[in-house]
């Protein structure tokens, strides 16, 4: 597992666009203050980009993939999610490919709830959110192991443009090496492509 994966705060700033399809972001480090990761959406079909742009209810169904690559365009992780109607599924794979993890959409309780399953399909840990609200927890035997939460960078430009920015905190009680650091940056991807959109 790569050693950028060690940290426990990450911001992640979406890129600004009026009209934009494809969903890119720029992921910082909160105390240095410089962009330590990159997160480009691949691959973007031409009819979904015409579906985004134009029919934004329709946007959170249609399919992304997004590599997470350092500065210098070695891969991290890869966030995939194919069309889906109604509850999302999406998948999480390594710096080579290999899969790592899923992320299965919940009905059930009521609000913005995934599981995180690892390669096998056995349960991680869960994300919870709220309907309404901007902060999500990772949730694993019943302790926080980590934090998502919308860091607002002004009224205007929220409200003229999609850009959304958040912040990622992994708590210290999770393992430098635990590879449930690789679902939990991925999830922040989920909220955004999936539940936020």
């Amino acid at each position: 597992m790569d050693s950028i994966l060690e940290k426990n705060l990450y911001f992640f700033k979406e890129h600004v666009g009026l009209f934009k399809a494809s969903n890119n972001y720029d992921i910082y480090d909160p105390e240095s203050k410089n962009i330590i990761l990159n997160c480009r959406e691949k691959n973007l079909n031409p009819a979904y980009k015409i579906i985004r742009m134009f029919f934004q209810d329709f946007k959170r169904m249609t399919p992304f993939e997004i590599d997470i690559t350092r500065l210098d365009g070695r891969k991290i992780l890869k966030v995939k999610k194919r069309f889906s109607l109604f509850l999302s599924k999406v998948q999480v794979f390594d710096e080579n490919d290999k899969i790592v993890g899923i992320f299965k959409q919940k009905l059930f309780p009521i609000g913005n709830n995934f599981d995180m399953l690892d390669k096998n399909e056995t349960l991680v840990c869960k994300l919870k959110g709220n309907l309404i609200g901007w902060n999500f927890k990772f949730i694993q035997n019943n302790k926080e192991i980590g934090l998502v939460t919308k860091k607002w960078s002004g009224i205007g430009k929220e409200m003229f443009t999609s850009a959304d920015n958040y912040i990622l905190e992994i708590k210290e009680n999770v393992n430098k090496d635990n590879a449930v650091r690789l679902l939990i940056l991925a999830a922040v991807i989920c909220i955004d492509m999936v539940i936020k959109e």
